[in-house]
């Protein structure tokens, strides 16, 4: 190990820190005789101890503080307990238990991880960047923390998604830890009860909106394409209409993307690509209809209209398969309480309640993005299983606590037919003597190998072919076993090999699009596989 430091600036530095895993050559080196048990312990066995110690913990979120110091004091064995327990750490570390350490984020509040921004930086934030020491940044992570997971306005709290977002880009892609950057735009809360919590961490005022809003955003974009030229910025769980807004006025000027509009749209793509695997029924033909109307779901839509297009239907054809039903019943045209970006879907058609529409539009796939947890309700699921042999069903809405149905009210409801997947993991459940295996569309299978092929290939912007062509990837390694188990998503334990693959397919497109800013390597999935970070000492 090559490094100035000594001693216990050694044992204090999470990314030069293996702790009883240093060799005795290494112990001398450094000056660390005497400064740990006699012991040499191997990695693997410290990923055990770990395991251990996660396992005596009671609650999750007990585990998800535990895991977090971990990251603190030792972030290469972090991040192989990470990759080695993939199913069993990512529900721990991001969804569904992200969601509780936000909402308790300033009373778990043990170390900063991030970079925060708030209205009294205005005019400074590219002199407050130089704090930050890493310079080579790659992928930045950026919330307001006004729309959490379903669970709203957390402020400042929300951090912990930026956070668990990048542990996902490091442990399922590879990205290198220190090209990683968590910010917080932290610019208050409308949450009276955190604004009264006399541990809340955040600027203690109401929201800033408006012109002023905008401003300290723009300015925060530019300072970081100064600071940072090859960098991506992941926008994250703002509110519907500043979400649009951003990504619409920033996707055709730098590197970025949503991940709560366009990522969301990649993976339930996916999911319904590999679903037409089981119902037999082509793409082209498919009727999807949406509870909810915010920006998960209009993504999703808006990204099916482009694969519609790219299947050969017109843009008018394409509007027409997607239906979308709100809090007031079906979007229909002759409504004057739509946003703009519900318009092209509002067609000429009765207004109905949500049973109505299902029995009257008739759709193949379901798809919930409400935040509302228990709206597939029995009737809902009784019909779909009524006008479908094999009703596909996705309850998307995250934490798992907010999700629109569980796998085994799908199951129990369709009599065994249905085709279920959620935003949240559920475990397997028994009906009729039959084992299913319910898949779970995680954003994590996209967004960390579409940022790691953006990274490498360093391009310019992202256009919706990235997005098409990951989802298309992603079906594509849906394995005939996964799809005889009713699971639309391949294992999570292959999460690396999927990144790889995705993440090749893209800076392929990139390279094809022209909008790459390098020149393309003679083998460009093991260039990007040499890329990846390896956790291993």
């Amino acid at each position: 190990m090559i490094t100035k430091k000594r001693n216990f600036e050694v044992l204090h530095d999470g990314t030069l820190n293996k702790s009883v895993a240093f060799t005795k050559e290494e112990r001398e080196q450094l000056g660390l005789r005497g400064l740990l048990p006699y012991s040499i312990v191997s990695q693997d066995i410290q990923v055990k101890r770990v395991m251990k110690s996660i396992k005596r913990k009671a609650y999750d979120i007990e585990r998800y503080i535990l895991l977090s110091s971990l990251q603190d004091r030792n972030e290469k064995l972090f991040y192989r307990v990470v990759i080695n327990h993939i199913e069993e750490i990512m529900p721990i570390i991001y969804t569904p238990t992200v969601g509780q350490a936000c909402k308790e984020f300033s009373h778990i509040f043990r170390r900063s991880k991030g970079f925060y921004i708030t209205p009294d930086d205005k005019g400074e934030i590219s002199k407050i960047l130089d704090n930050w020491p890493e310079k080579d940044i790659r992928i930045i992570v950026i919330t307001d923390g006004q729309r959490i997971l379903g669970l709203g306005d957390l402020g400042a709290n929300g951090m912990g998604i930026p956070i668990g977002k990048l542990a996902l880009y490091t442990a399922c892609a590879g990205i290198l830890p220190h090209q990683c950057l968590p910010v917080m735009l932290d610019v208050g809360t409308n949450t009276q009860e955190i604004l009264e919590d006399i541990l809340y961490l955040g600027y203690p005022k109401k929201r800033l909106e408006g012109e002023e809003y905008f401003e300290l955003i723009e300015e925060f974009v530019m300072a970081v394409q100064e600071k940072y030229p090859n960098v991506l910025i992941q926008f994250e769980d703002f509110l519907t209409p500043n979400a649009y807004a951003l990504l619409n006025k920033y996707r055709n000027r730098v590197l970025c993307f949503n991940d709560d509009i366009q990522g969301t749209a990649a993976v339930a793509l996916a999911g319904v690509y590999a679903s037409t695997r089981i119902t037999k029924i082509k793409f082209s033909d498919l009727r999807i209809m949406f509870l909810g109307a915010g920006s998960a779901a209009t993504g999703i839509a808006d990204l099916m209209v482009f694969a519609f297009e790219d299947e050969g239907l017109s843009k008018e054809e394409a509007y027409k398969r997607l239906w979308f039903v709100d809090i007031n019943g079906l979007v229909v045209s002759n409504r004057d309480d739509l946003m703009e970006h519900n318009l092209p879907y509002a067609h000429d058609y009765n207004q109905l309640n949500f049973i109505d529409a299902i029995d009257s539009v008739k759709p193949h796939i379901l798809i919930g993005a409400t935040g509302a947890p228990g709206t597939f309700t029995k009737k809902v699921i009784e019909q779909m299983a009524t006008i479908n042999e094999r009703p596909v069903i996705f309850a998307l809405s995250n934490p798992t606590s907010r999700a629109e149905c569980t796998a085994e009210q799908a199951y129990n409801w369709s009599n065994g037919r249905a085709i279920f997947a959620s935003g949240s993991p559920f475990d397997k459940v028994y009906f009729n003597g039959k084992e299913y295996h319910p898949g779970q569309g995680n954003n994590a299978y996209v967004f960390p190998g579409l940022g790691l092929g953006a990274i490498i290939s360093i391009a310019r912007i992202i256009p919706e072919d990235l997005f098409l062509v990951a989802a298309r990837t992603l079906a594509e390694l849906v394995t005939e076993k996964n799809i005889q188990d009713g699971a639309l998503y391949p294992r999570l334990t292959e999460i690396r090999n999927i990144s790889l693959a995705i993440a090749t397919a893209v800076a392929e497109k990139v390279y094809e699009l022209g909008i790459a800013q390098n020149d393309k390597p003679k083998d460009l999935k093991q260039f990007i596989s040499d890329y990846m970070y390896d956790p291993r000492y």
